[in-house]
């Protein structure tokens, strides 16, 4: 088993852009884990519709 070891997940979220409103976007978080836990977010990013890869940065989580 690896100690250290980087793990790469998606999962389908609700953010805001102030352009577009509301979006229902799949985000892709890149995470180190050490035995099975996880140390901290590397990187997320997310898909347009038009297949760009953009920043998390850009838009605000949907509360």
């Amino acid at each position: 088993m690896k100690l250290l070891y980087i793990k790469r997940t998606r999962k389908t979220e609700n953010r805001f852009s102030p352009n577009m409103g509301r979006l229902i976007t799949k985000v892709t978080y890149i995470k180190k884990y050490f035995i099975g836990l996880p140390l901290k977010t590397l990187h997320k990013y997310r898909e347009t519709y038009y297949g760009e890869i953009k920043d998390c940065e850009d838009c605000n989580l949907f509360i």
